[in-house]
């Protein structure tokens, strides 16, 4: 099983794929990391030895913040945006899309489950 930065990667998958289990690293990273250490992307997580590992490791840890640091960096920017209030700021502190996606039909994910609002009752006739 190898672990890479506090991470147990799948020991059958591709080395490319298994990179991408660690946050931060997605396919091209994983590429570009497996290319500086000299391993084949097919080669399996399970067949990487020590000096494998430790490449990538050395790699990881010299060029890329990943996990606990780049989530920690994240949550700073976004408390930075809700600190100066600026737009952003404001949609993330509202719970709505930032990024200028329509919200009238979409963006259930952000908004949560669907709260019924009554409609308005007509006027009797008189």
């Amino acid at each position: 099983m190898a672990r890479i930065a506090g991470i147990d990667l799948p020991k059958n998958k591709r080395g490319e794929i298994g990179l991408t289990y660690i946050f931060g690293i997605g396919r091209s990273t994983s590429r570009y990391i497996l290319d500086k250490a000299g391993i084949s992307y097919d080669k399996k997580v399970n067949q990487w030895d020590d000096e494998d590992q430790a490449a990538i490791r050395n790699i990881i840890n010299s060029e890329f913040k990943v996990e606990g640091q780049l989530r920690s960096e994240v949550q700073m920017n976004i408390k930075r945006l809700l600190d100066i209030a600026c737009y952003r700021g404001l949609r993330h502190r509202k719970g709505l899309p930032v990024r200028g996606q329509r919200t009238r039909t979409n963006s259930r994910t952000r908004k949560g489950k669907r709260r019924t609002v009554a409609g308005k009752k007509k006027a009797p006739k008189k």
